[in-house]
């Protein structure tokens, strides 16, 4: 089996520039997502992680094209293999989905239509992109289930989505995203519905098919067990902005804004024993009554006067390859 290595110094599969999304409001218009900018390599997976409502989800969607109105694109952009795609026209980014861009969705229940076999699923999808027979495509199919590690394929691309397992059914669902060999999969909380046990083996099945095909991952989730097991970098999001960003081990051992480190405290060890579980008091902000300055401090213990007024943009960490947006990296306290 042949396996695609990360090329050195290639160009990104995915950039993002200074991304901002909005959403209109018959007060005012509400800043979701506000100068994200990030970059994902041929064969890397990024993990992106943060609270609900901080801003994972919306990301992916506007790279894929899915956002909902009134939710829009205001700024920034999106490059796909150095092509500029946000701001193609709806038909012209359509072709664009399945394509070259792949998504696995945290529900394959919602991803597979119930009265057609998976086989037709994935026959369709191939025909479309690809324009073979159906011969050729119900090959391919089999091939696809085989790879996703669905057992005896011959036999069960002929079943129905709810003769299959929670496990099975996502597998299945990653299959589809294949189907066009895309060069980059949005993967949206892909294991949050499965047991542990199963979601280790969709984190083994996700690393391997990057390993063996150059597949670009944008892995969103909550869940720091599976950035850990599965991600090559970690994005950390707070209330629309990227705050961390670095190699997966760097931010998870040392990390350098004070939310990834409140994320990291809050996780329980099994080299010793707690009585109280760390936690970070308050509440992210709502979107309508963000706060002046950086948009952690209210709850940060390290804020000084000047994260109250002026909002930090990324900036490196010395001695990591990563960066943060923090004015603690900028010499002392934020003060």
């Amino acid at each position: 089996m042949s396996v695609a290595l990360k090329p050195v110094n290639a160009p990104p599969v995915l950039s993002v520039r200074d991304l901002k999304i909005e959403f209109p409001t018959r007060d005012k218009v509400l800043k979701a997502i506000d100068g994200v900018s990030f970059d994902i390599q041929p064969g890397e997976i990024l993990g992106v992680v943060g609270e609900s409502g901080a801003g994972k989800s919306l990301t992916g969607m506007a790279v894929i094209g899915l956002l909902e109105p009134p939710g829009r694109v205001a700024g920034g952009e999106i490059h796909l293999e150095g092509r500029r795609i946000d701001n193609l026209p709806a038909k012209e980014r359509g072709k664009l989905r399945g394509r070259k861009i792949g998504a696995i969705f945290q529900d394959p229940l919602t991803s597979l239509h119930p009265l057609f076999t998976v086989g037709q699923q994935l026959i369709e999808t191939i025909r479309y992109h690809d324009g073979c027979s159906a011969q050729v495509a119900r090959t391919r199919a089999i091939d696809l289930l085989r790879q996703v590690g669905i057992p005896a394929p011959e036999h069960r691309v002929d079943q129905f989505p709810h003769e299959f397992s929670g496990g099975m059914r996502q597998r299945v669902v990653i299959s589809l995203a294949l189907a066009a060999n895309p060069t980059l999969i949005i993967a949206d909380e892909p294991t949050t519905a499965l047991d542990v046990s199963i979601q280790a083996q969709i984190t083994a099945l996700l690393k391997r098919l990057c390993r063996e095909k150059g597949t670009a991952v944008m892995l969103v989730t909550h869940d720091m067990g599976v950035i850990a097991e599965t991600a090559d970098r970690v994005a950390v999001m707070y209330a629309g902005r990227l705050v961390e960003i670095g190699p997966v081990m760097d931010v998870i051992r040392r990390p350098s804004h004070p939310y990834t480190a409140g994320l990291m405290a809050s996780i329980p060890a099994l080299q010793h024993r707690v009585d109280r579980l760390s936690q970070i008091d308050g509440a992210m902000p709502r979107l309508a009554s963000m706060p002046d300055g950086c948009a952690y401090h209210p709850r940060c213990p390290s804020s000084g006067p000047r994260c109250k007024t002026e909002r930090p943009d990324p900036m490196p960490v010395a001695g990591t390859q990563g960066s943060a947006a923090c004015w603690l990296h900028q010499g002392g306290t934020g003060a």
